[in-house]
């Protein structure tokens, strides 16, 4: 499974992989994290930009703060677009946490029951972890 992260966890992105690894689950499950900049996205595209380049991607986003402002918002583009063919976007409740080690651990882990039983979650919408 590859995740798109969102511009505001580009840092985050090594540390989740090291705890990954750590964790041994790279053996069993490929994930990949690509950032913005890897795949050409601008830090301003909108909402809906990022949406439909993981759905065209079959890629899951991982943010901290995408917003339910506008008709470009996540929210909109989700009320209007989403099926249950579309993989879920995964947004951290709280990206002041992410310095603590054991909050960032929690949040690997339900990524990982995401990507285990992913056929529950097509469809889902916005998915907060952990």
């Amino acid at each position: 499974m590859t995740f798109l992260v969102d511009y505001n966890l580009d840092g985050y992105a090594l540390v989740f992989l090291g705890i990954l690894v750590k964790l041994g689950w790279l053996e069993f499950i490929s994930i990949r994290f690509v950032t913005f900049r890897e795949v050409g996205l601008s830090i301003a595209s909108s909402d809906r930009i990022v949406w439909h380049y993981a759905q065209e991607n079959q890629m899951m986003i991982l943010t901290a703060n995408r917003n339910m402002k506008g008709e470009d918002s996540l929210e909109e583009v989700m009320r209007a677009e989403n099926s249950v063919d579309s993989f879920p976007m995964l947004t951290i409740r709280n990206l002041d946490r992410l310095d603590e080690f054991d909050y960032r651990e929690r949040c690997i882990e339900r990524l990982i029951e995401i990507v285990l039983d992913i056929d529950n979650y097509m469809g889902a919408g916005r998915l907060f972890i952990p």
